[in-house]
């Protein structure tokens, strides 16, 4: 079949698209779910492949543009969603004028004649924080769907490209994309009452199941490379640090075009608010702020330190200071060079000084790592490093969708890990010699918030995973 024929086919295939789409309203619905989860209302959205526009209408763009080669689908897009714009279009060798923030291409690839040169065009589309999703069949379905369509229960498709997730991530790469996350959903595309929910909300989640799953999902990002210089926000949050307040000044390199602390005290006991005070009015060179929490917790202090913050890049460094402030500057150039766009802290390659870490920090440390993991749908290790790094602009993307998971972690890590997993950031992590307390005594209580992260353990799996 050439692409005249395939035209053809689309172009009679229009009139009868919505009566389909009725009867498979159960799989087309959870696909707008999917889509509607990873891309944030009132984004600039572009669908390639649109059809009748109902996909890209259910993700509730700001500013929604469609592009199809089939006239007869695009008159039935106009008809149905006139707020929408549609363009009609080879998306193999269109060239946009504009950019979008996120790239839909859904049930396309397997129909498309030349793959890699639709890659290639969507390069026109793209600044350098957009996000392309795709989703296609799992090939492991081929046989039960060939079988809907020879029974009339599934609409009769052109002979179709069987691409799997490692084909498809292999091609975004060569043609300059990143995969970020893949996922896979939906294994119950028909509405069995109870079946369907438990099904495609929980098992297909489960580690053997999903392989099962007839949705594959890919997003990805474009692999700009960038070698600019920015402005930097070093945050502090400090409870009873006293004598760890002016190494951290001291001990932190100079990096990036402007660099700027910010100091949050959090109703010490030992004097570090006056030896905050005391720093600041030492070190003149320096542009040092200083604050009280109004609450209480990390979590809470970050997120206050966040809202004073200047600069471009905005980075969490430890009172504690047993991630070596000395090791900055590699958070900021793998932010800065794009290696990632959430920089996390790793202390669990390199041998630890023997008091660093006590044996079930240790252990619970890299459990966590695990299962984290699994719900973020990214590697980590250390989740529970307390340096993280991500550009201020991206913070506040954050900020702006926190009422998805609400106020929920008082360490504030999570928040921000959570937040960065359903902006689709992709994480990296930079290691670190993780250090003795050269002053104080840890301030964690190794059941009491152990406890407290199982159950942001399970709120996460909830909101992220098996939602």
């Amino acid at each position: 079949m050439n692409k005249a024929s395939l035209k053809a086919y689309f172009d009679t295939a229009a009139t009868r698209l919505p009566r389909w789409r009725k009867r498979n309203r159960t799989y087309h619905r959870l696909l707008e779910d999917y889509f509607s989860f990873f891309i944030p209302r009132g984004s600039r959205v572009l669908e390639l492949g649109c059809g009748t526009g109902d996909l890209l209408a259910a993700v509730d763009p700001g500013y929604g543009v469609g592009v199809d080669f089939s006239p007869k689908m695009l008159e039935l897009a106009r008809q149905r969603h006139p707020s929408l714009q549609f363009l009609e279009g080879d998306v193999e060798e269109f060239r946009f004028t504009e950019t979008f923030d996120y790239i839909i291409l859904s049930d396309l690839v397997g129909s498309l004649w030349d793959v890699q040169a639709a890659f290639e065009a969507m390069c026109s589309a793209c600044h350098d924080r957009t996000r392309i999703i795709i989703s296609n069949y799992n090939y492991l379905w081929e046989p039960a769907i060939q079988m809907a369509e020879k029974t009339g229960l599934k609409q009769r498709q052109p002979l179709q490209n069987w691409l799997s997730t490692s084909d498809i991530t292999a091609l975004l790469s060569l043609t300059g994309f990143e995969t970020v996350t893949t996922g896979k959903k939906i294994i119950f595309p028909k509405n069995v009452p109870i079946l369907s929910w438990l099904f495609n909300r929980y098992l297909v989640n489960l580690p053997l199941l999903r392989t099962w799953a007839l949705t594959n999902f890919i997003i990805a990002r474009p692999a700009t490379v960038r070698d600019e210089e920015y402005t930097v926000s070093i945050v502090v949050p400090a409870r009873n640090e006293k004598g760890n307040i002016e190494n951290a000044i001291l001990r932190t390199p100079v990096f990036g075009s402007h660099q700027e602390f910010i100091f949050v005290e959090g109703n010490s006991s030992d004097g570090t608010w006056e030896e905050m005070l005391r720093v600041r009015e030492g070190h003149p060179e320096k542009n040092i702020k200083v604050f009280k929490q109004s609450g209480k917790g990390k979590g809470n202090a970050v997120r206050e330190g966040f809202e004073q913050a200047g600069g471009d890049i905005l980075f969490i460094l430890d009172a504690d200071l047993t991630t070596p402030p000395e090791d900055m500057p590699k958070f900021y150039d793998a932010l800065r060079r794009n290696r990632g766009e959430f920089i996390n802290g790793c202390r669990l390659v390199y041998p630890m000084e023997k008091q660093a870490m006590r044996f079930l920090n240790l252990v619970a440390n890299k459990t966590f790592g695990m299962l984290f993991s699994y719900l973020l749908g990214q590697r980590l290790k250390d989740t529970l490093c307390g340096t993280k790094v991500l550009f201020r602009k991206d913070y506040e993307m954050i900020r702006d969708n926190r009422h998805y998971f609400g106020d929920f972690d008082p360490f504030g890590d999570f928040d921000l890990l959570f937040g960065a997993a359903k902006l689709n950031l992709k994480m990296v992590e930079v290691n670190v010699r993780y250090k003795d307390r050269a002053y104080g005594t840890t301030q964690i209580s190794r059941f009491r918030h152990g406890w407290l992260l199982l159950r942001m353990t399970l709120y996460a799996a909830r909101k992220l995973k098996f939602f």
